[in-house]
């Protein structure tokens, strides 16, 4: 819904765009965190415009909505949100979780980008995605080992008014 209201044309909403795009702020904060880490590795990087990212003299990666890992982290926060326990618990897993894919996918673009302009190939072939996929579902399964482990320890209180299923 976000990004239709945020596209000029159609339902567009300067006021949502300006002060509630959270997929132009995630592409942003991706953006400057690889550019901050190849700095860190001695490589000279510039955002070329709000979706590229390029290495000085070398190629670059478009960074569109499809790179952000919105599905992975909306699959994460609703599995959280969806189980028992108090909401701060769930706010604490979710930002975890999600720091956690976002870290993910940090390293992938950066590995992309020395991939792109290094000629490396990737392993077995793979698209990018798929194998940002295949680590950030891996992250999760160990997320939801660890956090159904988190909540086995403390039996669940039901409250007066709550309705039993």
């Amino acid at each position: 819904m976000i990004v239709g209201v945020c596209a000029p044309g159609g339902y567009y909403s300067s006021f949502i765009d300006h002060y509630f795009n959270y997929v132009k702020w995630l592409r942003a904060t991706i953006m400057y965190t690889c550019e901050y880490a190849l700095s860190l590795v001695g490589y000279k990087t510039y955002l070329q415009n709000p979706y590229l990212l390029k290495l000085q003299g070398g190629l670059g990666v478009h960074i569109v909505y499809s790179c952000l890992g919105i599905g992975v982290m909306s699959f994460w926060g609703a599995f959280v949100f969806a189980n028992e326990r108090a909401w701060i618990q769930k706010l604490k897993w979710i930002i975890g979780g999600w720091i956690i894919i976002w870290s993910i996918n940090v390293t992938r673009i950066v590995l992309l980008i020395l991939a792109t302009n290094k000629g490396w190939v990737a392993p077995f072939n793979l698209d990018h995605h798929t194998l940002f996929n295949i680590a950030a579902y891996t992250a999760i399964f160990i997320l939801i080992y660890f956090f159904d482990r988190s909540g086995r320890d403390k039996p669940i209180t039901k409250q007066p008014g709550d309705i039993a299923y």
